[in-house]
């Protein structure tokens, strides 16, 4: 079957189409995205401002409109830590069912970090042993553990790119007291969870998802996405490192012209770097891999593992 999943995160709105059924590897039949930022959309009450919500509601229409086009029999939609957090969700979340049809499933954190976690397990397989999973959104970042599909442990912070860039860097570049408090602030926090994740052990294989790693791993030498999903691509500590305090002294067109770097993502890449370093640091991971399935697929292989549940009992 053609199945659609609509993700409205706290950066993009992204429908991913896919041919798929139980058993067999979910093939990338269409995507189609748009550029929301509803991070950065929020009042100061924290509130989604009439504005954005015809925003989101245009682009939601778009996509199903998209999604219709494609040939979608199923459509699995939810939302994560943009709309999760605002003080009006369910004003948000009843307008956008009642002039588009669509019922957002709101994730959690924990879910987030569950389902991300499970996209990563079966992209790698069993013989990866213990995974240590990291994931930057434009909201939050998501942190998992395990040796299994279900992970051990599993955690969302407030530290998405988006969302620091918009609360905590201001200027373009930003001053370099910005910077240090910022860091300050992301290695505390992480800092706090890390003894969540050590008394199970040292992890196997630490393994990252999101446009933020894959960006900096492209920064630092990856291969383009263009050589294919295939292609392993690494992240070392020691090259983000050397890019840190590089990315921090840029402004955001001289980070645009980085290879691999989009112009919508490159105002928000110093804080996610700062992020990604921190994780890397406190958690004492000198190498990762880019992971290129996430939450998407995540929710994907989790409705085809219902399906093949469903289909097995009537047997």
């Amino acid at each position: 079957m053609r199945l659609g999943v609509l993700d409205v995160g706290s950066n993009t709105v992204h429908l991913l189409v896919v041919d798929a059924h139980p058993g067999a590897r979910p093939l990338p039949a269409h995507s189609h995205k748009a550029e929301l930022r509803l991070a950065q959309l929020l009042d100061g009450s924290g509130a989604i401002g009439a504005e954005g919500v015809d925003k989101l509601i245009g682009v939601v229409r778009d996509a199903l409109q998209a999604a219709e086009d494609k040939g979608v029999e199923d459509l699995l939609p939810f939302a994560t830590s943009a709309v999760r957090e605002a003080s009006n969700a369910d004003e948000v979340l009843a307008r956008v069912r009642d002039t588009t049809g669509v019922e957002l499933q709101v994730l959690s954190g924990a879910e987030e970090a569950r389902l991300t976690f499970l996209a990563a397990r079966r992209w790698f397989g069993w013989s990866a042993g213990k995974l240590l999973v990291l994931d930057i959104g434009g909201g939050s970042l998501e942190i998992a553990y395990g040796i299994d599909e279900e992970p051990d442990a599993a955690v969302s912070l407030p530290l998405g790119a988006g969302r620091l860039t918009a609360g905590r860097l201001p200027g373009d570049p930003p001053s370099p007291e910005a910077i240090r408090t910022l860091r300050r602030h992301v290695r505390t926090e992480i800092a706090r969870t890390v003894g969540e994740f050590t008394r199970f052990g040292a992890p196997d294989h630490v393994v990252a998802t999101s446009k933020t790693f894959k960006q900096l791993a492209r920064i630092a030498g990856a291969a383009r996405s263009a050589e294919g999903l295939y292609v392993q691509r690494e992240l070392r500590r020691e090259s983000l490192e050397a890019w840190v305090p590089r990315l921090a002294c840029m402004t955001t067109a001289e980070r645009a012209e980085l290879p691999g770097v989009s112009d919508g993502r490159a105002g928000q890449l110093v804080a996610g770097a700062l992020v990604a370093e921190a994780a890397m640091d406190l958690f004492g991971v000198e190498n990762l891999e880019i992971c290129p399935w996430a939450l998407r697929e995540g929710v994907i292989l989790r409705r085809l593992d219902h399906m093949g549940s469903v289909h097995m009992e009537s047997v």
